[in-house]
């Protein structure tokens, strides 16, 4: 059984249920067309670009057209997001350089052990209890399953550490990413579902273009131009590319979404149960898929994570709300009395019989 628990604060049960499988659907299929489309257009950065760019075109139209409304682009708005943005951009890119350069199945495994490095952050920044014991006996798992992969993996035994540069660096980003966009839901109050997605997108694909001219793209696209001319890629990539666009919209908002009603720890753990999916679906469609004991092992961190339990919010911070409730209701008695005190005695004596007609 999932060990999802659900804040009651998050809304209603039934739009969770939405948000979480709106997100899985959009997170487990977007890693396999990013892949896809790779093969066709091996320009990661340029195509996240495009596919930050679709979504903006998107938003927009629909707000010109009255079908949504979006928040104002206020610089009071972009301060909070300019960290998140960054994160958010080194990690697509850290993610669209690890599928170039591996399998589906490593990609997966790092972003596996991300509730790790989560859940202490959700204790040290967030305001939750430590783990308890059973979380820490999953999250152990899912670090056993992770080194068991990648035993069976022949890019880790070919290549050694640098198999695993770019993952790594996808798991440290992502995780960072994952609880400060939780602190900026509470913090930034952004009145639109769209707001986010806008800000993400827009303060998004400056850096993109960057790191794509650091990775020499721009220069590889000018020669395979020179080559091909407007045939440089073929018909179904650019079909793929679409899908990719739709699909990245998609993420865009179910992302905020979900990540609006559940904890920072359990919102990475959905990202990675859903990647079940993923992993089957590849192995289905793709011929550069882990050996059986790599899956095995894959499938042991998802189990992992299944078992991994949201750790509660600090009673401490109960406990304070607590006594600043009795203490204002202290003042507020200490108020009303000196109110009384200060009422000349003949107002002061009509008051209590008023207040006690027994007495009369």
């Amino acid at each position: 059984m999932l060990a999802w628990p659900l804040s009651p604060k998050g809304g209603p049960k039934g739009e969770v249920v939405l948000s979480i499988i709106a997100y899985s659907i959009c997170s487990g299929s977007l890693v396999l067309v990013n892949k896809l489309i790779l093969h066709f257009i091996p320009f990661p950065s340029l195509v996240t670009t495009c596919q930050l760019w679709a979504t903006l075109l998107f938003i927009y139209t629909a707000g010109f057209a009255g079908l949504i409304e979006i928040d104002p682009f206020k610089w009071k708005f972009v301060v909070p997001y300019l960290a998140y943005t960054v994160a958010f951009s080194l990690g697509v890119y850290c993610n669209m350089k690890s599928l170039s350069l591996s399998n589906v199945e490593t990609v997966i495994v790092f972003r596996a052990l991300a509730p790790l490095i989560v859940s202490i952050l959700d204790a040290i920044f967030l305001g939750r209890e430590w783990p308890s014991l059973r979380s820490w006996g999953a999250l152990s798992l899912i670090a056993v399953g992770a080194y068991g992969y990648a035993t069976t993996d022949e890019q880790f035994q070919t290549q050694g550490l640098n198999a695993y540069a770019w993952p790594t660096m996808y798991l440290l980003v992502i995780s960072f990413e994952m609880a400060y966009g939780k602190n900026i839901i509470k913090s930034v109050d952004l009145k639109t579902r769209s707001g986010p997605v806008v800000y993400t997108n827009m303060l998004g694909w400056p850096p993109m273009l960057l790191f794509a001219n650091f990775g020499g793209e721009f220069g590889r696209l000018k020669e395979l131009f020179a080559e091909n001319s407007i045939y440089m890629f073929p018909p179904i990539s650019m079909a793929l590319l679409f899908v990719g666009c739709i699909i990245g919209t998609g993420i865009g908002y179910s992302g905020w979404w979900c990540r609006g009603k559940v904890s920072a720890t359990t919102y990475t753990l959905i990202g990675v149960m859903n990647k079940c999916l993923t992993v089957l679906m590849n192995c289905l469609i793709w011929d550069q898929h882990a050996v059986p004991a790599g899956i095995a092992c894959l499938f042991l961190c998802l189990i992992g994570g299944s078992l991994y339990r949201q750790a509660p919010m600090r009673k401490t911070e109960e406990v304070d709300e607590q006594s600043l409730c009795k203490e204002m209701c202290a003042k507020k008695k200490e108020t009303e009395t000196s109110s009384v005190e200060m009422l000349p005695l003949t107002n002061r004596g009509r008051s209590a019989g008023e207040a006690s007609p027994a007495s009369g």
